[in-house]
């Protein structure tokens, strides 16, 4: 094949496994053979609609076959898929699609509040609605041509833009081609032992860098089956693991949190799990020996959309004689610690963590101050996370330099929602932090200073957000306070910020 990028890979798979199941949604099959007729159905629909290389194709809708074909399809013309992520509000996926300006926007009719909002409107946008309906949504595009597309597309061409929060408040889409997922892919096989019968439970949102190149992809790489449900839900998926003899799981801590919470963990068949893989954000020492109390130790790995996104791995074998670590280098990673005068950290001293490897990105969509800022001579990834090594090489991350905090797997910056907060006529000032969470892990508290004579209750001041950023960024908790700590040349200090309101109790901290 003269197609050596990720639109190959189901004519690939399916000359080796034709009639066996590539992925299953709500109880329908699709086959390998299936996957590829519809995916080169769908891009000989695209390419009559005037997509080409290097065109961006959107997709906004939950985790669906529709998805899957959709982005094989445009990867078959060298076109660029952009997964949109459902839960942002209106005005936020209307600022990525001005950005990224797509050729065309295909979409799950269940968002059609979404684009039919006047910011999404007004960009006038060719658009494909759809509505998933177990591998059959796209039936009305896929009665044409079937003949067999074969695209000279190497590693190097862009395969994926996948948008991620900036600190600036506007949010940076990151560059992914199609050799940076093959290598990513590579890198997880490396380390987890999947196989050929391998049935994977897909529940995390797959417009994430992690469901999509961690468990998607390797899955299908190696032949196996993915369940694909279009949401996340502890019971069901307790069932599903049961019933389909479930043999990888991916998860962030709320996720793995929800499944130890639930009436069926105690008498749930866990017994055909091979693998249980997280990321986001350090699984706590209780939740992970609960999961080690069932026979499953739960794989571990530190990583970013900018590198596709594996960068390190906390092996099984490791798991509880380095709790809490993140592990070492994938095998064609490269991380180092370093000080800000970027020389080496010594082993236990702080650092900024830089990754380096054929799985990185080359830098930001239409933003070049950005990748100057985060790709340094060498092809280094500056990250912006703050982590320690200790004697033997494994990372443990300690903070963020720029004061992102994850909840639920999701990251937050705090001046994105600091900005939302402003446009309250009675915010004086604020600064959001994120304080530790049993469920979400961190969740965000705002600490805000009222303009003298104007009154705000923290359900006006959260009820004020809704429309304006997606619900996950919500502060979970309100803190009003005369003022707010400065250095002297007036500069807000967050780190005093945290010492004075970030151990406050939940119940004091609500106003």
């Amino acid at each position: 094949m003269q197609d050596q990028g990720l639109g190959s890979w189901p004519a690939r798979r399916a000359r080796m496994t034709p009639h066996k199941a590539a992925y299953v949604q709500d109880g329908v099959d699709t086959t390998y053979a299936q996957l590829d007729e519809r995916a080169t159905r769908f891009a000989h629909a695209l390419r009559e609609r005037g997509i080409g290389r290097g065109d961006r194709v959107a997709f906004l809708g939950l985790n669906s076959v529709e998805l899957v074909v959709t982005m094989f399809a445009t990867a078959k013309l060298g076109a660029v898929f952009l997964p949109l992520n459902t839960r942002l509000a209106p005005a936020e996926t209307a600022w990525i699609l001005g950005d990224s300006e797509p050729a065309l926007l295909v979409w799950d009719t269940g968002f059609d509040d979404v684009v039919g909002a006047p910011d999404v409107r007004e960009l006038g946008l060719a658009e494909l609605p759809i509505t998933s309906d177990a591998g059959r949504g796209l039936d009305g595009v896929l009665a044409g041509d079937a003949t067999p597309l074969d695209e000279p597309i190497g590693h190097d061409e862009l395969f994926m833009i996948q948008y991620t929060s900036g600190t600036s408040g506007r949010p940076k889409g990151v560059q992914l081609s199609h050799g940076n997922i093959v290598w990513n892919v590579v890198n997880l096989l490396v380390d987890v032992d999947l196989r050929n019968d391998e049935i994977a439970l897909v529940t995390a949102p797959l417009f994430h860098t992690a469901a999509l190149n961690q468990v998607l992809f390797p899955t299908l790489l190696k032949g196996g089956t993915a369940l694909i449900e279009s949401r996340f839900d502890p019971d069901r998926a307790l069932d599903l693991v049961e019933e389909h003899r479930v043999t990888l799981l991916f998860g962030v801590t709320s996720m793995y949190l929800a499944l130890s919470q639930s009436p069926r963990w105690a008498t749930a068949d866990l017994t055909s799990l091979r693998s249980a893989l997280s990321g986001g954000a350090p699984l706590p020492e209780s939740l992970l020996r609960t999961w080690v109390d069932r026979g499953l130790m739960i794989i571990q790995g530190y990583g970013l959309t900018e590198s596709s996104p594996g960068a390190t791995m906390l092996r099984a074998e490791d798991g509880l004689r380095k709790l809490g670590s993140a592990g070492t280098s994938c095998f064609f990673s490269d991380v180092r610690v370093v000080t800000p005068a970027l020389d080496p950290a010594r082993p236990g001293e702080p650092g900024e963590v830089l990754v380096q490897g054929p799985n990185v990105t080359s830098g930001y969509w239409r933003n070049p101050q950005a990748t100057e800022e985060a790709i340094l001579d060498g092809g280094w990834l500056r990250t912006g996370d703050l982590a320690v090594a200790d004697d033997e090489g494994y990372l443990s991350i300690v903070g963020r330099l720029k004061d992102m905090y994850i909840s639920g797997g999701e990251n937050v910056y705090p001046v994105e929602v600091e900005a939302a907060i402003y446009t309250h006529p009675a915010v004086a000032e604020c600064a959001v932090i994120g304080v530790p969470d049993e469920k979400w892990g961190e969740v965000g508290r705002a600490v805000v200073v009222i303009r003298p004579g104007h009154s705000l209750s923290a359900d006006e001041l959260l009820a004020h957000l809704d429309g304006r950023l997606a619900r996950y960024k919500h502060p979970r908790s309100v803190v009003v306070t005369d003022q707010l700590p400065h250095n002297a040349s007036g500069k807000l200090v967050k780190a005093r910020v945290r010492e004075l309101h970030g151990s406050l109790p939940r119940q004091e901290s609500e106003s």
